[in-house]
């Protein structure tokens, strides 16, 4: 049976996705239970404001102040809904994507009060502000209160490929939409206040600061610039994972104590444009990267798992999909801190070389495949 969507609405309006795993055992989707919640009408999209010294755009959502911070697993949002649960989902699910409710950008998608598109945003002034309009949407890996992609089976796991493409193929489609970003945070020690198992998707009115950056280099170095690093680091002894269809390796100039990063061998644009096969072995492969981390230390490990996409509308020949992984985590106690230097002039400064950092996380990777091993076949957990 093939991974299957079905789309319903919450009570305030807001999308909800349920997507079966191939192998699943929940009851069709006509059976489940809707959203009877009485809720309050959706905030009004955010502000964003332009840093003049810079041209970034920063959005201030003042409605995020007020969301969940670690509740306790009766009270957790992402759960299937229950009598004293309220929470955002309302029946058993295998994965699950809805539209944020405390979102950054959206839930506009055009600004009625200023023109919009790259040529308005590009430009760069005093007190210049737009409405932040896009769209931002959760991504739940599984019905559990705490795990991370990592603890899912190789079936769920592939779920969330599926799920991860079908949104981004969808976003792009929307009006206003400039990019896409997919991304999991994992861990109290950068930020997460949700334990439950779930990524999210960012639709950006704009092309991003960081792909800016990889824009200006593709200007420098030429088109091809994503395959000669490929070629680069499959040279080199950085690489810690490869497969039939993705290299992983920790980059030439490496800016945190852990930091993977994973290029498919031939170029495409986004998650979407992936092939069934590259799907297939993407998924185990990804999970097991993860696991990697964690039998470094024998303990979980933060991370902030970036999924960079080419822009909808721009460049879609020269920019290919890359996964980065980064992680603050030095020692089993210890973390790296953004300090001076970092945080203020954006000039990052390594404590270890990146082909140590290889070899220390090839170790956590052997380590992993020897209590499950690594394959991109079949359901293991």
């Amino acid at each position: 049976m093939p991974i299957a969507f079905h789309h319903t609405t919450l009570a305030d309006g807001r999308e909800l996705i349920y997507v079966d795993d191939a192998d699943t055992t929940l009851p069709p989707a006509a059976e489940r239970r809707r959203d009877e919640r009485a809720l309050d009408p959706r905030p009004a999209t955010a502000i964003m404001r332009q840093d003049v010294l810079t041209g970034e755009w920063v959005s201030h959502a003042a409605a995020r102040q007020n969301r969940a911070f670690l509740p306790p697993a009766d009270q957790d949002p992402l759960a299937p809904q229950t009598p004293a649960n309220p929470s955002e989902i309302p029946d058993i699910y295998d994965v699950a994507v809805f539209e944020n409710r405390s979102p950054s950008f959206g839930p506009l998608l055009e600004d009625a009060n200023a023109p919009t598109g790259l040529d308005d945003l590009s430009e760069i002034g005093i007190e210049r502000s737009r409405t932040s309009v896009g769209r931002c949407e959760v991504v739940c890996f599984s019905p559990e209160h705490e795990g991370s992609f990592g603890s899912l089976s190789v079936s769920r796991a592939r779920t969330v490929f599926e799920a991860w493409a079908q949104r981004t193929e969808a976003l792009s489609a929307m009006p206003g939409i400039e990019q896409v970003f997919v991304f999991e945070n994992r861990g109290q020690e950068i930020g997460v206040t949700l334990p439950h198992p779930h990524g999210q998707i960012y639709a950006y009115p704009f092309v991003t600061p960081r792909t800016q950056g990889v824009l200006r280099s593709i200007a420098a170095v030429g088109d091809d610039l994503f395959a000669r690093i490929l070629e680069s680091e499959q040279a080199s002894e950085r690489v810690v994972a490869r497969g039939e269809y993705f290299t992983a390796f920790v980059p030439f100039a490496a800016r945190w104590p852990l930091e993977i990063h994973l290029l498919p061998h031939r170029h495409v644009a986004d998650l979407a444009g992936l092939t069934t096969e590259e799907k297939d072995e993407l998924a185990p492969l990804y999970r097991h990267l993860l696991r990697g981390l964690d039998a470094l230390y024998g303990s979980p490990t933060p991370y902030i798992s970036a999924w960079h996409q080419a822009p909808v509308h721009t460049h879609r020949d020269s920019v290919r999909l890359m996964l980065q992984i980064t992680s603050p985590r030095r020692a089993a106690d210890r973390l790296k801190y953004l300090a001076g230097s970092e945080a203020a002039m954006g000039a990052f400064i390594g404590d270890v070389t990146p082909e140590r950092q290889a070899e220390f996380i090839r170790t956590g990777l052997a380590s992993a495949d020897s209590a499950s091993p690594f394959s991109t076949e079949g359901d293991q957990r």
